[in-house]
């Protein structure tokens, strides 16, 4: 089996399955207790923050874990709105932001406040002046940029949005999700969050990290962890893995993702030439390193991925033709796009040449039979 799903999940990079096992056998005590247990596990953490710290261009006080990315998201939106709350109740965001900053959002509708979403081109790249317009009205408490979409790879204005927000202060949370460990953070966010999993830690491992002057307190009931952010007992041995995957990734993305692009990019451009009736989604050249998509027209998509699964390939769809949801991908109606017979293939690290190869020899065949199955061929 090809696994091309890596943006949902990569898989664990072998630093961070080596240093989970050393870590379940010494960092499994209390970090908060004061026994020699208790201690060493501490250290590991206090290990762990400092090198993802680091790696995400922060200070190690600056940064807290969670239980996974969507929770960095929920507390990072909601703990500064409320922390903001004095400064007024209105959130920015684009209209391809993942679904946790959308269901954040929700809430905080809900409870009062207000939200706009600011639309996207043809590429999903967000529309920086009217993001920047967006902030500049009174009241905004936060506005949310993601690095990088997670559906189809293109890569957002995050340091141009930041300096929006900056001149208007605004704190500007990006959700790095898709580019942490891949890509370098750009600069000016005042909140960012991350999960583990996406760049090979294991997964219920999430970050948040808040940037020194910006407020921020926490809607639920507080306890003494992580810097009275995030409640409940931390995972050190998962933490102590998190870091160790982080840190590997980071020292080999320069060569490994531009390996990854490349076959991207051969991806990009073979399809539409082998496939009829195709539409490849996302900026062709600012994009995430190792995510592409496209749609076929007259192609139920879970059919599609369905027969990819039994061609030996895991790939994920936002069609609105999949078992996991009833209408289409909010990122790719926002865009504007077709959205029949969706593929996102997301390669990760050491997927090799022949395996893409293999991809792009089966696919022509695959829509072909679906689309004459269907009547349409």
């Amino acid at each position: 089996m090809a696994y091309f799903d890596a943006a949902s999940s990569e898989p664990l990079h072998p630093q961070a399955r080596e240093a989970l096992l050393a870590a379940i056998d010494v960092g499994w005590a209390d970090p908060a207790r004061l026994y020699g247990q208790a201690r060493r596990a501490h250290l590991l953490l206090e290990q762990a923050r400092t090198e993802v710290a680091e790696a995400l261009g922060a200070r190690p006080d600056e940064v807290s874990f969670t239980s996974s990315g969507t929770q960095a998201v929920h507390l990072g939106v909601l703990g500064t709105l409320h922390g903001r709350r004095r400064a007024g109740r209105h959130l920015v965001t684009s209209a391809v932001e993942h679904s946790s900053v959308l269901h954040a959002a929700g809430v905080h509708e809900r409870d009062g406040g207000t939200t706009e979403t600011v639309g996207v081109d043809l590429t999903g790249r967000v529309d920086l002046d009217r993001f920047a317009e967006a902030v500049a009205r009174p009241g905004t408490a936060l506005a949310c940029l993601q690095t990088a979409n997670h559906e189809v790879g293109t890569v957002q204005p995050v340091a141009e949005a930041a300096a929006a927000c900056r001149s208007h202060g605004v704190p500007l949370l990006v959700d790095a999700a898709q580019t942490a460990g891949r890509m370098p953070i750009p600069p000016g966010w005042s909140v960012l969050t991350a999960s583990a999993h996406k760049w090979g830690g294991p997964a219920g491992v999430g970050v948040l990290v808040v940037r020194k002057g910006t407020r921020f307190r926490s809607f639920l009931p507080e306890d003494e962890r992580e810097r009275r952010r995030v409640p409940g007992f931390e995972n050190v041995p998962g933490i102590v893995a998190a870091a160790a995957a982080l840190r590997a990734m980071a020292a080999e993305a320069a060569q490994e993702q531009a390996r990854l692009s490349e076959l991207v990019a051969r991806i990009r451009e073979t399809v539409p030439k082998i496939v009829p009736d195709v539409e490849v989604i996302g900026d062709p050249v600012d994009r995430a390193p190792h995510i592409v998509t496209f749609s076929c027209l007259y192609v139920d998509g879970e059919a599609l991925l369905t027969e990819l699964d039994k061609a030996g390939f895991a790939v994920s769809s936002g069609s609105s033709c999949t078992a996991s949801t009833l209408r289409p991908s909010h990122v790719l109606e926002a865009m504007g796009v077709l959205t029949h017979g969706n593929v996102r293939v997301s390669l990760p690290r050491g997927a090799s040449a022949a395996e893409v190869d293999r991809f792009l020899a089966v696919l022509p065949d695959l829509v072909r039979r679906i689309r004459q199955d269907a009547g349409v061929a």
